[in-house]
């Protein structure tokens, strides 16, 4: 018997509109870092914004006016995984969870965050854009990768001990999960796959695999899994475990393309 944490990257659609209803948010631990961070942005004009994420004039737009009300005490914010919105969240669906597993989910679920390194589900967000792999210069280097540092592994060290997990479960893309040191975490690191099948062919989606990383995310806070064996058992949204294309440190599911 084992315990399980698992991982998740952050998304870009918010709604603060929705996330500030009656779940009491808890605090950011990392809350001098993202403000340190957030200060930078301040001093982008959106036309740097813009050229810096790679993004649109109306996003840079829309993004240099959140910079511009972050911190202050009026401005929008909620519990992190209530707040976004994108396919990853819309899967999670935090919002629709029962108090019990809402609760073991701020325990043994983490999201990823170029803004804020590493949140509980419930931590509190304002809106904000800034992706890790933003190459954004700051006093520690190039790009946040190496603003973060170590300090992201650290904590989540620290969280895996006191779960008591052997098992990190990676529901997380690429881009994130590049911020953390995970040959120096003392635990079992498994992938998961999500994979889609047509027409006798076998093929990566990512919308669907994205959600499908937050239905499995759901579901293990709902069916608190204590095994690599129980992990296997994820059959939400059509997903039946494939033991023919999974290793011990990879998980793969496939279902007929809806």
């Amino acid at each position: 018997m084992t315990n399980v944490i698992a991982i998740l990257s952050p998304a870009k659609t918010l709604d603060m509109n929705e996330c500030s209803r009656n779940i009491e948010a808890t605090t950011c631990r990392f809350k001098a870092k993202s403000n340190s961070l957030a200060k930078i942005m301040q001093t982008y004009s959106s036309k740097k914004m813009s050229s810096l994420m790679k993004i649109s004039k109306k996003l840079s737009d829309l993004n240099t006016e959140r910079w511009k009300s972050f911190g202050k005490s009026n401005n929008a914010s909620g519990p992190a995984a209530i707040c976004f919105r994108g396919h990853v969240y819309q899967g999670f669906e935090a919002w629709s969870m029962d108090k019990r597993s809402l609760n073991w989910s701020q325990k043994h679920i983490r999201i990823l965050s170029g803004l804020y390194g590493l949140l509980r589900p419930l931590d509190r967000i304002e809106p904000y854009r800034l992706e890790m792999g933003t190459a954004l210069k700051t006093d520690a280097g190039s790009n946040l990768y190496e603003f973060w540092g170590d300090s992201i592994t650290k904590l989540l060290k620290k969280d895996i001990k006191e779960t008591k997990a052997s098992i990190l479960l990676n529901l997380a893309s690429l881009e994130y999960v590049k911020a953390l040191d995970t040959q120096s975490l003392d635990v079992n690191v498994v992938d998961v796959n999500f994979l889609e099948k047509s027409k006798g062919k076998t093929r990566f989606i990512s919308f669907h695999a994205k959600k499908a990383r937050g239905l499995m995310a759901r579901w293990i806070s709902m069916e608190k899994p204590k095994s690599i064996e129980a992990l296997q058992k994820f059959n939400i949204g059509g997903y039946t475990f494939d033991s023919s294309r999974s290793e011990d440190s990879q998980l793969t599911f496939t279902r007929p393309k809806p």
